[in-house]
């Protein structure tokens, strides 16, 4: 199962399909529609069961009554997922937890060249500051020991709540996917320092 609703969200779902024309003909669609900040962006609306094209691996998935459709370009961003009601009192509509995060990093490929530390400080400056920038932070090499690279982030990203974990995910895994000679990269930052982090 790649999402789970729960019952209570599914009883209120199933409860407003009831008012749509022909809801028997309707599932519940959940589609991943973009990234903001550190979290995807969903879209969820009833759509015609029969619009699922399993052949080209749209996921059409009964929960207790209630077809819930997943387009093939998402199941992989909601695997895991729970479709829930929320938990805050007066708190309306739905809330989808989802484990996974989007990769800030992803989509830019660049030529890297020269020693491990050319080619760490190349892949900072073309393609990871780039993305941090966005959020008033930036990732500095701080040394170069063996296999090992030691990375600094600073601006909106020191202090940050989630830094630490976009290093870890996000920058490691694109330094160790661009520079296969590197085997670890380890966060140096002094995350109990830093003014107005973006994330507080």
């Amino acid at each position: 199962m790649v999402l789970t609703v729960t019952d209570p969200a599914r009883d209120k779902i199933l409860e407003l399909r009831a008012q749509e024309d022909e809801p028997d003909s309707l599932g519940l669609r959940i589609e991943v529609t973009g990234v903001q900040g550190v979290e995807y962006t969903y879209d969820l609306t009833f759509d015609p069961i029969s619009a699922a094209d399993p052949t080209v691996g749209d996921l059409v998935d009964d929960q207790g009554g209630l077809p819930v459709i997943i387009p093939v370009d998402s199941l992989d961003a909601l695997r895991g997922a729970t479709l829930d009601l929320p938990t805050t009192n007066g708190q309306q509509g739905l809330v989808l937890r989802n484990p996974n995060r989007p990769d800030p990093l992803s989509g830019a490929h660049i030529e890297l060249s020269g020693s491990v530390e050319d080619k760490v400080r190349q892949l900072l400056d073309g393609q990871i500051n780039p993305s941090l920038a966005m959020h008033g932070g930036f990732a500095g090499l701080d040394r170069v020991e063996d296999d090992k690279v030691y990375v600094t982030m600073g601006g909106g990203c020191q202090g940050c709540a989630v830094s630490a974990m976009t290093l870890r995910e996000g920058i490691a895994r694109s330094i160790k996917e661009a520079i296969p000679e590197v085997s670890e990269v380890i966060d140096t930052t002094d995350h109990e320092l830093g003014e107005n982090p973006y994330y507080t």
